[in-house]
């Protein structure tokens, strides 16, 4: 079975109010707002998380992805976890956690791209646009709804992130 993707960009918002206005000028619909928990695990190759999320099943999150800033494309696997504090001990016990980051996402759909307005504890304000691909996509029209949303939402070139929020957790100082 092969992986899902996405093509991404995720950036810091030094201004989340006028990112919430593009969002409802843009016509992007609302899906609420998700108060997750992603627990990373050490992982020999790509990512590792276990996202456990207030009125939804937890997830495993299996991904690989370049830390590259700029937009960049992802193959992920989700399954759904039953058993999430059971699966996250013995993940922990032969993996190790690596960092947990807790979030308040505010979910927004536009087209296939999905916006992401978070809110991360220890962090602050970022934006992240995830425009999610079809098997047969050769991701060229997926590059294209991305750069035109990097651009609508005036994206800085300073503000862009080449990794993950557990990578930035890793970054904090002590």
């Amino acid at each position: 079975m092969k992986p899902h993707r996405n093509v991404e960009l995720k950036a810091r918002d030094p201004d989340p109010r006028r990112s919430l206005a593009a969002c409802e000028a843009l016509g992007a619909k609302p899906q609420g707002v998700l108060l997750q928990r992603d627990t990373y695990f050490y992982a020999p190759g790509g990512r590792l998380k276990l996202r456990e999320e207030e009125g939804a099943v937890p997830h495993l999150i299996a991904y690989e992805r370049p830390d590259l800033e700029g937009q960049r494309e992802s193959r992920y696997r989700i399954v759904a976890v039953e058993q999430a504090e059971e699966l996250k001990a013995a993940l922990r016990s032969v993996l190790g956690v690596k960092v947990v980051v807790t979030k308040e996402r505010r979910l927004f759909l536009w087209e296939e791209v999905r916006i992401h307005l978070d809110h991360v504890d220890g962090l602050g304000e970022f934006i992240e646009f995830e425009a999610v691909a079809p098997a047969e996509s050769d991701l060229s029209y997926e590059e294209v709804q991305v750069a035109a949303l990097r651009k609508l939402f005036e994206v800085d070139e300073a503000d862009v992130i080449g990794g993950s929020y557990c990578d930035l957790m890793g970054q904090r100082p002590s």
